[in-house]
Protein backbone atom coordinates (compact mmCIF):
# COMPACT_ATOMS: atom_id res chain seq x y z
CA UNK A 1 0.00 0.00 0.00
CA UNK A 2 1.39 3.36 -0.94
CA UNK A 3 1.76 6.18 1.55
CA UNK A 4 -1.04 8.11 -0.15
CA UNK A 5 -3.35 5.10 0.12
CA UNK A 6 -2.48 4.68 3.80
CA UNK A 7 -3.26 8.33 4.45
CA UNK A 8 -6.49 8.08 2.47
CA UNK A 9 -7.71 5.15 4.55
CA UNK A 10 -7.12 7.19 7.71
CA UNK A 11 -9.01 10.20 6.38
CA UNK A 12 -11.62 11.41 8.85
CA UNK A 13 -15.25 11.87 7.94
CA UNK A 14 -17.98 13.70 9.85
CA UNK A 15 -21.23 11.77 9.73
CA UNK A 16 -24.62 11.79 11.38
CA UNK A 17 -25.97 8.44 12.49
CA UNK A 18 -29.67 8.02 13.16
CA UNK A 19 -29.89 5.60 16.08
CA UNK A 20 -33.46 4.70 17.00
CA UNK A 21 -34.93 8.15 17.69
CA UNK A 22 -31.80 10.25 17.96
CA UNK A 23 -29.17 11.68 15.62
CA UNK A 24 -25.59 11.19 16.74
CA UNK A 25 -22.74 13.13 15.17
CA UNK A 26 -19.41 11.35 14.90
CA UNK A 27 -15.99 11.80 13.36
CA UNK A 28 -14.80 8.48 12.01
CA UNK A 29 -12.23 6.94 9.71
CA UNK A 30 -13.68 7.04 6.21
CA UNK A 31 -12.94 3.33 5.78
CA UNK A 32 -15.24 2.52 8.73
CA UNK A 33 -18.32 4.42 7.54
CA UNK A 34 -20.15 1.32 6.30
CA UNK A 35 -19.60 -0.41 9.65
CA UNK A 36 -20.86 2.57 11.65
CA UNK A 37 -23.99 2.80 9.53
CA UNK A 38 -24.64 -0.93 9.84
CA UNK A 39 -24.11 -0.73 13.61
CA UNK A 40 -26.57 2.17 13.91
CA UNK A 41 -29.12 0.20 11.88
CA UNK A 42 -28.68 -2.91 14.04
CA UNK A 43 -29.04 -0.93 17.27
CA UNK A 44 -32.16 0.82 15.95
CA UNK A 45 -33.75 -2.45 14.83
CA UNK A 46 -33.06 -4.30 18.07
CA UNK A 47 -33.99 -1.38 20.33
CA UNK A 48 -37.19 -0.94 18.34
CA UNK A 49 -38.08 -4.59 18.80
CA UNK A 50 -37.56 -4.41 22.56
CA UNK A 51 -39.38 -1.08 22.80
CA UNK A 52 -42.38 -2.52 20.98
CA UNK A 53 -42.64 -5.42 23.42
CA UNK A 54 -41.72 -3.64 26.65
CA UNK A 55 -43.03 -0.07 26.16
CA UNK A 56 -44.70 1.04 29.38
CA UNK A 57 -43.38 -2.03 31.18
CA UNK A 58 -39.64 -1.35 31.26
CA UNK A 59 -37.78 1.98 31.35
CA UNK A 60 -35.98 3.32 28.29
CA UNK A 61 -32.73 2.72 30.16
CA UNK A 62 -33.56 -0.95 30.74
CA UNK A 63 -34.60 -1.39 27.11
CA UNK A 64 -31.27 0.14 26.03
CA UNK A 65 -29.39 -2.25 28.33
CA UNK A 66 -31.33 -5.23 26.99
CA UNK A 67 -30.36 -4.14 23.49
CA UNK A 68 -26.71 -3.83 24.48
CA UNK A 69 -26.71 -7.27 26.09
CA UNK A 70 -28.18 -8.88 22.96
CA UNK A 71 -25.64 -7.22 20.68
CA UNK A 72 -22.76 -8.02 23.05
CA UNK A 73 -23.93 -11.64 23.16
CA UNK A 74 -23.82 -11.80 19.35
CA UNK A 75 -20.32 -10.30 19.45
CA UNK A 76 -19.07 -12.79 22.06
CA UNK A 77 -20.50 -15.74 20.11
CA UNK A 78 -18.83 -14.49 16.95
CA UNK A 79 -15.51 -14.19 18.77
CA UNK A 80 -15.88 -17.81 19.84
CA UNK A 81 -16.56 -18.87 16.26
CA UNK A 82 -13.42 -17.09 15.09
CA UNK A 83 -11.11 -18.67 17.66
CA UNK A 84 -8.20 -19.95 15.57
CA UNK A 85 -6.03 -21.12 18.50
CA UNK A 86 -7.16 -24.78 18.22
CA UNK A 87 -6.31 -24.78 14.51
CA UNK A 88 -2.90 -23.26 15.11
CA UNK A 89 -2.23 -25.86 17.80
CA UNK A 90 -3.19 -28.71 15.44
CA UNK A 91 -1.09 -27.25 12.61
CA UNK A 92 1.87 -26.89 14.95
CA UNK A 93 1.50 -30.49 16.08
CA UNK A 94 1.20 -31.76 12.50
CA UNK A 95 4.24 -29.72 11.47
CA UNK A 96 6.25 -31.28 14.29
CA UNK A 97 5.15 -34.78 13.27
CA UNK A 98 6.01 -34.14 9.62
CA UNK A 99 9.43 -32.80 10.58
CA UNK A 100 10.05 -35.94 12.68
CA UNK A 101 9.15 -38.22 9.77
CA UNK A 102 11.36 -36.26 7.38
CA UNK A 103 14.38 -36.60 9.70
Amino acid sequence: MTEAMAEGSKEKLNITLHVYDEDIHATIDRADEEFYRAAAKLISERYGAYAQVFAGIKSDHTIALMTLVEIALRYEKELGNNDTVPYRDILSQLTSEIEEVIK
